[in-house]
């Protein structure tokens, strides 16, 4: 089992950054791929970023160009650096793994955080 826990999420104007940290802990050799997907109130689910254990990235559509993933495996750590921040961005930020990044992008990953808030205002 991993766990997962998401900090640095808040309220910011638009145009603005955050960087959203992702502190694994627990059985982390399973965290072959981890990645970040988001929710807002009335939607679906969405997936954000993705990266392997070879450091290769995905990117959903609408934020290719402004936000970028990384990890520190020193420290068992995931990032999400958001630029260019749209009040479409507002949502509930989740921290999510699995041997596999299709479980990611198919909603259906193994551990993920407890998540946190962004909101973006206009």
């Amino acid at each position: 089992q991993v766990q997962l826990v998401e900090s640095g999420g808040g309220s910011v104007q638009a145009g603005g950054s955050l960087r959203l940290s992702c502190a694994a802990s627990g059985f982390t050799s399973a965290t072959n791929c981890m990645g970040w997907f988001r929710q807002a109130p009335g939607k679906e689910r969405e997936g954000v970023a993705t990266i392997d254990i070879y450091g290769s990235t995905t990117y959903a559509d609408s934020v290719k160009g402004r936000f970028t993933i990384s990890k520190n495996n020193a420290k068992n750590t995931l990032y999400l650096q958001m630029t260019k921040l749209e009040p479409e961005d507002t949502a509930m930020y989740y921290c999510a793994s699995d041997l596999f990044c299709r479980k990611l992008w198919d909603g259906s990953p193994t551990s993920w955080g407890q998540g946190i808030q962004v909101t973006v205002s206009s």
